[in-house]
């Protein structure tokens, strides 16, 4: 079983549910695969106040509620299905769904997102989101004049202690070496903010809370030095997991032009990749910001181009 489309999104999230508003304002009527977890990362985070249009605190889920109703009202179909193979050798290029139906389209927008690295320690699933998280930026602002621990060592976890450090009363970072693996420069900053303090040669071994009905709470973090075996534990009200996201993009590979990390490379100012035809957009293409309104902005940019290209082929 196949069918013909214009216009097919490959993930769901603030970038596939943008991108299917344009697409669908130009009359390309797209279909949109929103995969294994309809609305993407945004989902998992219960509060955020950095979304525009809406401020005091909402859950993620909201958010992409929203965006999602609107791509519908406006006419962009959705699929709940997963991709399991692509081709992008010619077009039209050809995709093929987990129920074994092909797609056969004109243009593909690529918003398979990433997903955050976790330790998977113990209390980890069960304090996700009541003080366990991975981005500061996101949910720093609800840990004002609280106590923090950052676990990682490089660049992002550098950045998300500094980033801290401005909110909270107390940040450890806690690292596995006795040696970080960020630049010097966050280096520099970070040991000489009086409020960080790091621990060395430590690794985390579960995150301790408590719980009062349906409201839960980080109280601490327990550790083990790496050299003397001893454990421990520190208090604090969150703990932020800062070792790395990893891009959705399995299906690319040798299909699309990816980096050292595995994010799709997109030409400068654009969202076009190496292939015409087929576009990326939020974080499976970006590695630095990693935002919800940056996701929603690239996904834009890629239905305007989309739209673009087909109009001019």
């Amino acid at each position: 079983m196949s069918r013909k489309v214009k216009c097919l999104i490959i993930g769901s999230g603030p970038a596939g549910y943008m991108a299917g508003v344009y697409t669908a304002r130009a009359d390309l009527k797209p279909l949109l695969i929103e995969g294994m977890l309809q609305g993407g990362q945004l989902t998992t985070t219960n509060e955020i106040e950095n979304f525009p249009g809406f401020f005091g605190g909402v859950g993620g889920q909201v958010v992409v509620d929203k965006l999602r109703e609107q791509a519908i009202y406006l006419g962009v179909e959705m699929l709940p299905r997963t991709v399991e193979n692509v081709d992008f050798r010619n077009r039209p290029f050809h995709i093929v769904l987990d129920d074994g139906e092909e797609i056969i389209t004109d243009s593909v927008i690529v918003a398979t997102g990433a997903s955050a690295r976790w330790l998977h320690l113990p209390g980890e699933d069960e304090y996700r989101g009541f003080g366990v998280s991975t981005c500061a930026t996101c949910d720093g602002n609800f840990f004002r004049n609280k106590t923090t621990v950052v676990i990682g060592g490089g660049d992002t976890a550098l950045e998300d202690a500094i980033y801290l450090s401005n909110l909270c009363t107390k940040v450890y970072i806690v690292h596995r070496r006795d040696a970080f693996r960020g630049t010097m420069a966050l280096q520099n900053i970070v040991k000489n903010t009086p409020n960080i303090e790091i621990l060395w040669n430590n690794i985390p071994m579960e995150i301790v809370g408590e719980k009062q009905g349906f409201m839960k709470k980080v109280t601490a973090l327990k550790l083990q030095n790496t050299i003397t075996k001893e454990e421990h534990q520190i208090s604090v009200d969150g703990v932020f997991e800062a070792i790395g996201v990893v891009p959705t993009t399995e299906l690319f590979i040798n299909q699309l032009d990816l980096n050292e990390q595995g994010y799709i490379i997109t030409k400068p100012d654009s969202t076009a990749t190496n292939v015409v035809g087929v576009f990326a957009a939020g974080d499976v293409q970006d590695p630095v910001f990693r935002q919800a309104v940056i996701a929603a902005g690239t996904g834009s940019m890629a239905g305007i181009e989309c739209a673009r290209f087909l109009l001019e082929n």
